[in-house]
């Protein structure tokens, strides 16, 4: 079996699994680069015949090192291409496709926890700003998608999958039918951001809440940054970070943090407790 096949086969035990679209595309790249590896140095792409000394080999090339500009990727990314490999290769040897694992030896590198992205409290305001100075429906669209994920610390693909009946005014809370590890669940809502939705629901009718894509979602966050000031680059999930950390030094509250973010496992949160280095600063009387 070549490692088209196998890769095919593999994304599909990814889907009976639930796991999410994302994480299954970051399969796909990761296997997707050994394959162009092996075609361009002229090797068999039989994942049979792929052993741990190519691994290592493609690992140590270029093509794994390298980001598209040339410039060296983090080890965070590294380390995210050698758990693919340990994956998809663990799956073709419990599938039966391979005599032995030829990940087997393919090991993480040490490295510390990259810093949360997040806006500064000064940042959201001048976002919120910009946002609300903005005229016709596509602002008006934007505004709402921004604020609620700023306001609830839900995922992006968790706010555009939102139906206008998944919306409980009365109880004040979302259905989120689109979550990581596919389980729905409810967020509560402020009073204000209920106050933007009733708005923002007036006449409409059935169907998607926000109907745009992931990437448009991007596009419009970074120019409406832009147009705020903002000049580093900021993600939809930096809205999710910005929501825990100011939840987080609210309360000082890690588990109300987990809850809020939907954490399955509390060691997910314990990152926004090490960002604040203002909590640090003043324990130490600096």
């Amino acid at each position: 079996m070549d490692i088209t096949d196998a890769l095919s086969k593999y994304l599909t035990q990814l889907r009976a699994d639930g796991r999410s679209p994302h994480t299954a595309g970051q399969y796909r790249r990761h296997i997707t680069l050994l394959a162009s590896w092996l075609s361009g140095e002229k090797r068999s792409d039989a994942v049979e015949e792929i052993d741990h000394e190519t691994l290592a080999q493609f690992l140590s090339s270029p093509s794994a090192r390298t980001r598209p500009d040339g410039k060296t990727k983090k080890a965070t990314t590294a380390n995210a291409l050698r758990t693919s490999l340990r994956t998809f290769f663990k799956y073709c040897h419990d599938g039966g496709y391979t005599r032995s694992n030829p990940a087997r030896l393919v090991r993480r590198a040490l490295c510390g926890t990259p810093p949360i992205r997040a806006l500064s409290d000064e940042e959201q305001g001048r976002l919120l700003l910009a946002l609300a100075e903005g005229k016709g429906p596509a602002a008006e669209r934007d505004r709402m998608l921004f604020v609620l994920m700023l306001g609830s610390g839900i995922r992006v693909g968790s706010a555009l999958a939102l139906e206008v009946g998944d919306v409980d005014l009365e109880r004040g809370e979302l259905q989120l039918r689109t979550t990581k590890g596919n389980v729905p669940t409810s967020v509560p809502l402020s009073r204000a951001i209920c106050d933007h939705l009733r708005g923002y629901l007036t006449g409409r009718g059935n169907g998607l809440l926000f109907p745009v894509s992931s990437r448009h979602a991007q596009r419009r966050l970074e120019q409406w940054c832009k147009r705020a000031g903002i000049e580093h680059r900021v993600r939809p999930h930096d809205l999710r970070h910005s929501f825990a950390i100011r939840i987080y030094r609210k309360t000082r509250d890690l588990l109300l943090v987990q809850q809020a973010l939907r954490h399955r496992s509390i060691a997910s949160t314990t990152v926004y407790a090490r960002t604040d280095d203002a909590a640090v600063r003043a324990a130490v009387g600096g």
